[in-house]
């Protein structure tokens, strides 16, 4: 069965999934109301964001709603849905945890490059900000809790509401889009956005799509997890600003003026690329068509069972 399929089993009634997607998604929402309703406390927000010093207790707080909420998906799954929580993690007999930590390494590896180029390039936009016991407070915290929050952020998107859209619209590429579109959107509210500009969801929409061509390739979202875990470790550890949305006791502080260059754009059109032909090659990846593009269809096992 592949996993996108795997939402014909279970529990399907349309209740369940307003049940699941309402409470689950309830802070982005939330984030959503705000931003459309009261922007100008939005706005006084990110003010106070910019005036704070990094704090690792701050951090921790906004990162522990994400095991609630993933505990809460799970729940759901299980208990509304009758349905394995593997089923939103994998296709396979058990989650690939050398999937996770491959995928994860490719990133982190890239990661690390990809800032030290810029630092050799650049070095005046960079602070040295080693405190070591900061930092290596932050790194438990990194290591510890934002692969709960990269977890629950992909099991929802690429998880749970790919194989939803995927029951609900019988196209794997219409599941493939809307995850990508929504998840983008719902990064809108980032500061880095508020910098930037609305150009940026080219960055976020990107990278949920690349997520999900991984989860459909591959029939799990075990690369996935991995990229996106490895993404944000580098994202909160390696590199901060006081106007990125991981404002940490990083060893490098980011002290240029925000501005769109070509490192924005470079893992969308040059890295990601380069990740999909390493993963496609290692996996052996074929049918991109039927996989990316194909009808969703029941699987047969269960027509029979019926």
């Amino acid at each position: 069965m592949k996993f996108i399929q795997q939402a014909f089993t279970g529990n399907n009634k349309w209740w369940t999934y307003f049940i699941t997607i309402s409470v689950v998604t309830f802070p982005f929402l939330i984030n959503v109301f705000i931003y459309l309703l009261f922007p100008e406390l939005l706005d006084t927000l990110y003010q106070e964001m910019e005036q704070k010093e990094p704090s690792n207790l701050d951090f921790l707080i906004n990162l522990l709603p994400f095991l609630f909420l993933l505990v809460l998906l799970f729940l759901f799954v299980n208990k509304l849905h009758k349905r394995k929580i593997k089923s939103i993690v994998t296709s396979r007999e058990s989650v690939d945890w050398n999937r996770f930590f491959y995928a994860f390494f490719v990133w982190f590896t890239m990661g690390v490059l990809l800032i030290g180029v810029d630092y050799f390039m650049s070095p005046n936009d960079y602070v040295w900000n080693f405190k070591s016991i900061p930092f290596f407070v932050l790194l438990l915290i990194s290591i510890v809790f934002l692969p709960i929050q990269t977890s629950m952020e992909e099991l929802l998107f690429r998880g749970y509401l790919m194989q939803a859209f995927g029951f609900w619209f019988k196209k794997s590429f219409v599941a493939l889009i809307l995850t990508a579109v929504i998840f983008g959107l719902l990064h809108g509210l980032n500061p880095e956005v508020e910098k930037l500009g609305w150009i940026v969801m080219i960055y976020y929409i990107g990278t949920g799509l690349v997520l999900g061509i991984f989860t459909l390739m591959d029939e799990g979202t075990e690369l996935a997890l991995g990229f996106h875990a490895a993404n944000n470790i580098v994202a909160a550890v390696l590199v901060s600003s006081n106007w990125a949305v991981f404002q940490t006791d990083a060893l490098l502080i980011d002290v240029s003026e925000p501005s769109l260059d070509l490192l924005m754009f470079l893992p969308v059109f040059v890295l990601y690329p380069l990740v999909l032909f390493i993963f496609s090659n290692k996996y052996g990846w074929t049918n991109w068509k039927e996989k990316l593009f194909g009808t969703v269809t029941e699987p047969i096992e269960l027509e029979e069972e019926l």
